[in-house]
């Protein structure tokens, strides 16, 4: 079976990047910390609004948001992620009050871009893990500034990132010919939203149930194949 190295490294960078995260928050004013946050959520939003905005079909992309979201409302996704989340911190004995908030929105940031996507099926396609060494980086980096806020559950989502991301791989690698580029694109236009709500939620603009919205990204996949 083929091993996913880039996705056991990108863990680790968010292992690693958590870990000094955690150790400067205690040195960090609240009120930097909060001007911090503010940065990554404009960020977030940027970097949302380029990918969604790289969709060419945009029927396809408001079909499978609005399917999504009535699925996941329907399966109450974000009520079930969020009692995971709890008892997760019950198990690592956390006392940490936004220990649910970090896991969560930590692993949708990491999870729902087009580097992930690209990159995952790039290692498993052509065991090239350039893309997702360079996400590695990335993440690393901004595991440091989410962890001095969010706390102990941005390290904690480095694990469920491991296991999102290998399927990825192992997907692309047994299923090569069903994917194509075009419906890779569409993915991460679907992930760009998903992005940009994380994103409104982190500027506190609005409270959006982001975890609801994850069926949509399933739903690219069949709905590319029905409409092309």
């Amino acid at each position: 079976m083929l091993i996913p190295i880039g996705s056991i490294v990108n863990a680790l960078a968010v292992i690693i990047g958590s870990l000094i995260g955690l150790g400067l928050g205690s040195f960090i004013p609240d009120r930097v910390r909060k001007s911090i946050f503010q940065v990554i959520g404009l960020f977030t939003l940027i970097l949302g609004t380029k990918m969604a905005l790289e969709t060419n079909q945009v029927l396809l992309l408001l079909s499978s948001l609005v399917l999504g979201v009535l699925i996941g409302e329907l399966l109450c996704i974000e009520r079930i992620l969020d009692k995971v989340s709890r008892l997760i911190k019950e198990k690592v004995k956390s006392k940490d009050k936004l220990f649910s908030e970090g896991l969560i929105t930590a692993f949708l940031l990491y999870c729902v871009g087009s580097m992930t996507f690209v990159g995952a099926i790039e290692e498993g396609i052509n065991n090239d893990k350039t893309l997702l060494y360079t996400k590695s980086l990335m993440d690393g980096v901004t595991s440091i500034l989410l962890a001095s806020s969010l706390g102990i559950g941005v390290l904690v989502s480095a694990l469920p990132l491991l296991l999102f991301q290998s399927i990825l791989t192992w997907g692309a690698f047994y299923f090569e010919g069903y994917l194509q580029p075009d419906m890779i694109t569409e993915l991460s236009a679907v992930g760009g939203v998903l992005i940009m709500a994380i994103s409104l939620n982190i500027l506190e603009i609005l409270k959006i149930k982001v975890s609801n919205l994850l069926p949509a990204l399933l739903l690219v996949i069949p709905i590319y194949n029905l409409v092309n």
